[in-house]
């Protein structure tokens, strides 16, 4: 048998045992390998109502992102940009279930650089951390949830759990704090299609002109002010859910 057809059948073979078409190269021509406008957005997730959060850890949530991003005067704070409503709806969605990540155990605790090894999905780590969180507040303040304490001492807890200092009952503090500071500035700073970054406030903030589609009159114009206004992916004319 000649050597290319011997390839060949052998090709054939190995797709057919392991259950894979074959393919082949096509070569495109005179046009583009997609058509544009035919993406769909993703849904919407503002909303109204807490899909994840009961009333108590919404409050205590909102409490902990506007000391992570208090407001000032021509910035809104993480509570009205959106953040925890971002976190709710991120949580209460396939991200809160940790889907796509490996979920069979043995679990041990790993290194720093290994990441996260425990069974906890993040949706029951703030489940659970928020409720000691609000035991441990409760037990040093004179029985004040950790939404009514005073600023200071909001920022005195938290940079406890930050460093260690303050361990909260069957949570590791520290991977909790860290795990609401990330997802804080991701809800700031995502596309407000997700329930964060109302109004564009943090993109308006700083200078992000948002999910443009085309720059191509831009992209050799150094040190120029972009002069138009950020938009939304929901925003695309062919996009609205």
């Amino acid at each position: 048998m000649p050597v290319r057809k011997r390839r060949d059948l052998l090709a054939l073979t190995a797709a057919a045992v392991v259950g894979v078409p074959s393919a082949r190269a096509v070569v495109i021509k005179d046009r583009l390998p997609w058509s544009s406008d035919t993406a769909k957005p993703p849904p919407a997730n503002e909303g109204s109502g807490w899909l994840y959060f009961t009333q108590e850890e919404a409050a205590a949530m909102e409490a902990i992102v506007d000391r992570f991003i208090p407001p000032d005067p021509e910035t809104p704070g993480g509570k009205d940009s959106g953040c925890v409503v971002f976190i709710d709806r991120q949580l209460a969605g396939p991200f809160g279930q940790d889907e796509g990540q490996y979920r069979d155990g043995p679990f041990h605790s790993g290194t720093k650089e290994q990441g996260p090894q425990s069974a906890m999905t993040r949706a029951l780590q703030y489940r659970q951390g928020l409720a000691a969180l609000d035991k441990y507040s409760k037990a040093q303040f004179n029985g004040a949830g950790f939404a009514s304490l005073p600023d200071d001492r909001k920022d005195e807890v938290l940079k406890g759990l930050e460093n260690g200092s303050i361990k909260l009952e069957g949570i590791d503090s520290t991977q909790l704090f860290h795990a609401m500071l990330i997802d804080t500035q991701q809800g700031f700073f995502a596309d407000p299609v997700y329930g964060g970054n109302k109004d564009m406030a943090s993109w308006k903030m700083i200078g992000f002109p948002g999910a443009r589609y085309d720059y191509r009159d831009w992209v050799h114009r150094h040190n120029e002010r972009f002069p138009l206004p950020p938009v939304s992916i929901r925003d695309h004319p062919n996009w609205k859910p």
